[in-house]
């Protein structure tokens, strides 16, 4: 994925196409996109400290799990010492991603609501009387409820870690992945504040739309994720034929 010659740390087009597409599902989550769309949308003026409270709170949870979870994976790659790019190891993960990928059409988000307890919180959000301290609570809570299925970002960390890059530039990619990641929200309070009366009529129908399809979303996600993985794994398999 980068050049290996000393101080060299050339981050492929490939992996940061890679992991914008990853960033930008994850922009997609309860956590990330459904709540502040629920707080864009309480009554009264808007409070800007509240909201971005709540997105930093996001973010810096998810850099922290990232680099946890990095860490672990360099010293793993680093005790296989090069297995993780061995033929069999590849085919391992090219298997996976188009395990997931297959798995994604299972899930008809049609059929699927959002649970009673996604609805409490856009109650909560929307009722316009919540403090920072509450927020900053929702935001640890919706990102631990969604710690067992952000296969995003898992997937974007094992890019990360099998590309054998270095602290510092692995820890710059997870910082602009969580930038990325609250980016739309960011950019929806900033449309919010400067043209409410255009941005609001969008804000209700992505609110109706959360609220009949919050349920189903993991099937697009998984499907996604699996695709970015088996095409991380046939680049490297057979980077003659398709282009990293």
């Amino acid at each position: 994925m980068y050049d290996h010659h000393p101080g060299a740390c050339r981050v492929s087009a490939g992996l940061l196409l890679s992991l914008a597409g990853l960033a930008l599902i994850d922009s997609t989550s309860i956590g990330t996109l459904f709540i502040p769309i629920w707080l864009l949308m309480a009554p009264g003026r808007i409070n800007v400290r509240r909201i971005l409270a709540y997105l930093g709170t996001i973010a810096v949870f998810y850099f922290v799990v990232g680099v946890l979870l990095a860490v672990g994976g360099t010293r793993i790659a680093s005790a296989l010492d090069g297995t993780l790019d061995s033929r069999p190891v590849l085919w391992t993960q090219l298997a996976l991603g188009v395990g997931l990928f297959a798995l994604s059409f299972r899930y008809d988000g049609k059929r699927r609501k959002a649970g009673g307890g996604v609805l409490r919180w856009r109650d909560r959000a929307t009722s316009g009387d919540s403090s920072v301290r509450w927020l900053v609570g929702l935001a640890l809570l919706a990102a631990l409820a969604e710690v067992a299925t952000m296969l995003p970002y898992l997937a974007a960390v094992g890019l990360m870690t099998t590309a054998e890059l270095p602290a510092a530039t692995t820890a710059a990619l997870l910082g602009g992945y969580c930038l990325v990641m609250v980016l739309p929200a960011v950019v929806l309070l900033g449309a919010r504040l400067a043209v409410p009366r255009l941005i609001e009529p969008l804000l209700a129908r992505l609110n109706e739309w959360i609220t009949k399809h919050a349920g189903g979303t993991l099937g697009w996600i998984l499907g996604i994720a699996g695709f970015l993985l088996a095409r991380d794994a046939a680049i490297r398999l057979w980077p003659g034929v398709i282009g990293g």
